[in-house]
């Protein structure tokens, strides 16, 4: 151990820890911290060294989020450093081992011969950041980030779609349902987690680092007052929650089912982008599905020509025969987490289509046909 240097402010800190550790800490971060902000201290890192190791913190307002790097510390201390700087000057460094010694206002970084010094801001000014102890639900951490991941793609990007623009999540008795749309598809995903009935809308962004932060193991939940809290043995985060009710979106899933088609997802998947190469990019990227006799026959025409594919398929229903036109990209989308065999059910050319995975019941997605 190294001895311990007495500042004149009082203040001392000396720790060591290994850079893969400290920068996948710091990258945790760095997303969340704003580079650019009317408020100079939100560009900041709040750093709480302990016996357990350098805790990291920092907000944009809408996410707090705060990370524990395992760390040998020596006289704990606390103190706020620019966050994109720091993330800077550690993925550059040499060496495994980083050292930081904290001396009065000074911060300074050693590795492998290198040796940076930044000033520290000010710790009394920064926002205070603080999480529940309780927990009100626990569930599957992979389970959650999977789902949330799965429907992120429907959410809208657009700002005056306000609800549009987040994530519904449902609590039931025994099942959890994640649900995003923004009015012209659906995907939702339910998966078993029991706990008391509740909603929230998690804004689309948000839900991104919380996937990003989510591993294996358990995620505990704490609900507050328009803020959901997550935490994991290394991670906790605060969730600012969106306001509004989100639609009715049940009423849009096709109950009247007159044509179901069944075929390898990779195989349509490849078939679509093949043809939508050629689809008429100003007319939503069209492309033509049209269900007859066992096959699936995929069009596409543009200004530079025509595209056509056709796939072998397990046709079942009362309708001998359905054409609808969609958009490629919403398809591929409704596509990317299904694996293995898809099932595409169709009540109507003009009616809502769904996609899902044969045998699967958790994921669903519902895409609306472009009209002719």
């Amino acid at each position: 151990m190294w001895p311990a240097k007495i500042c004149q402010n009082g203040e001392q800190m000396q720790a060591q820890v290994t850079k893969k550790t400290l920068n996948e800490g710091l990258s945790i971060l760095e997303r969340v911290i704003p580079s650019r902000s009317s408020n100079p201290l939100l560009t900041s890192l709040k750093i709480e060294a302990s016996e357990r190791g350098l805790l990291l913190s920092g907000t944009n307002l809408e996410i707090d989020l705060s990370c524990m790097v395992p760390a040998e510390v020596q006289q704990p201390a606390s103190l706020v450093v620019p966050a994109h700087l720091l993330a800077q000057i550690v993925r550059t460094l040499g060496g495994e081992l980083v050292e930081l010694e904290l001396s009065g206002s000074e911060l300074a970084l050693r590795a492998g011969g290198s040796e940076f010094k930044l000033q520290t801001g000010d710790l009394e000014a920064y926002p205070e950041i603080t999480f529940p102890a309780n927990s009100d639900a626990t569930l599957d951490a992979h389970e959650l980030a999977r789902s949330l991941s799965s429907v992120r793609y429907a959410a809208s990007n657009e700002a005056f779609q306000a609800v549009f623009r987040g994530i519904k999540v449902e609590q039931h008795e025994t099942r959890a349902r994640v649900v995003a749309s923004d009015g012209f598809r659906l995907a939702m995903r339910e998966f078993a987690a029991p706990g008391e009935s509740r909603s929230m809308i998690i804004p689309a962004r948000s839900a991104d680092e919380m996937v990003r932060v989510l591993r294996d193991g358990e995620v505990r939940l704490a609900y507050g007052d328009g803020v959901l809290c997550l935490q994991t043995d290394r991670v906790r985060m605060n969730v600012k929650l969106l306001d509004g009710d989100f639609p009715d979106y049940e009423r849009v899933i096709p109950r009247d089912i007159k044509l179901t088609v069944k075929l390898s997802a990779a195989a349509l998947k490849e078939a679509v982008s093949r043809v939508a190469v050629l689809a008429d990019k100003n007319a939503n990227n069209r492309v033509e599905f049209l269900v007859s006799e066992g096959k699936l026959r995929l069009a596409a025409e543009g200004d530079y020509g025509r595209g056509q594919d056709s796939l072998d398929v397990d046709q079942e229903g009362s309708e001998p025969a359905m054409s609808l036109g969609f958009n490629a990209k919403y398809v591929l989308d409704a596509l990317g987490p299904i694996e293995g065999e898809a099932e595409m059910r169709f009540s109507g050319p003009t009616s809502p289509a769904m996609f899902k995975a044969s045998g699967d019941e958790g994921y669903l997605a519902v895409v609306v046909p472009l009209r002719v």
